[in-house]
């Protein structure tokens, strides 16, 4: 281990205080959505190889989460399998208000954010939704 003089540590120590510490978790849901101007907008149906016509229709997907909050301890101020589980059930279970229907990774990621944000106000957070972890968006939440 690398000889540290007091300034040095102390510099390390306060970097370590002023840190900007998130948690994060994953989840998966299984979901059924679609694109419905994909089907007629020119832009998308375009007869080639970079026709999305098909998004159109209603497809699976199985949509990945990651999120991430902000904390003000280190010490478990958020604990990640409550957070997790809390998120899950905001999609099935007794706490469910959340639906996939036919929205993009971004809608989804905003009305998560709202639940979230009304849980824990006054956090930054990070929400990253993917189709089948291949394709999707990361939307950064300030605190305020």
């Amino acid at each position: 281990m690398t000889s540290l003089t007091a300034f040095e540590r102390q510099h390390i120590d306060n970097r370590c205080a002023a840190a900007n510490s998130k948690i994060w978790v994953t989840f998966r849901k299984e979901g059924i959505h679609c694109y419905p101007a994909a089907a007629t907008d020119p832009a998308l149906a375009t007869g080639d190889e970079y026709d999305v016509s098909f998004l159109g229709t209603p497809h699976r997907h199985i949509f990945h989460f990651k999120v991430g909050i902000q904390v003000f301890h280190d010490d478990r101020d958020i604990e990640f399998i409550q957070f997790k589980r809390w998120l899950e059930n905001l999609y099935s279970g007794k706490e469910s208000v959340l639906q996939l229907n036919y929205k993009s990774c971004e809608m989804i990621s905003d009305d998560l954010f709202i639940q979230i944000a009304s849980r824990y106000p006054g956090r930054e957070i990070f929400i990253e939704v993917s189709e089948d972890g291949e394709n999707g968006s990361i939307k950064h939440y300030p605190a305020n």
